[in-house]
């Protein structure tokens, strides 16, 4: 097998009406997805309710969190939170200037 090097800020979709998820990697037990917006956040009403533990990083951009307790939490680049199964929450905003690009880890 061919090891390949990629750059996590390259290849960047054109058109980014929608927020876009693209699984790096993944077996059974942990998924790593690099999620790209531009200005989107959740929808009304809708609440992630996951069922796995995620730990979350902004590498770029800017975004706002909301939990279900009421708890906002605004991440810039370097700030990452696990979020444990489960726990609702959505994305309130991300940056409309610039893309967001994160890192998740779901396991």
């Amino acid at each position: 097998m061919k090891i390949i090097s990629k750059n996590i800020y390259k290849d960047l979709p054109e058109n980014l009406h929608d927020e876009v998820l693209q699984v790096i990697a993944e077996n059974t037990n942990v998924k790593i997805e690099r999620i790209i917006s531009n200005g989107q956040s959740s929808p009304p009403n809708f609440w992630y309710n996951q069922e796995q533990n995620e730990f979350v990083i902004l590498l770029k951009g800017s975004a706002e969190l909301l939990f279900e307790n009421n708890e906002h939490i605004k991440m810039l680049p370097g700030d990452y939170i696990i979020i444990p199964k489960h726990k609702k929450h959505r994305v309130e905003q991300t940056s409309k200037t610039e893309e967001t690009i994160w890192l998740a880890i779901h396991y």
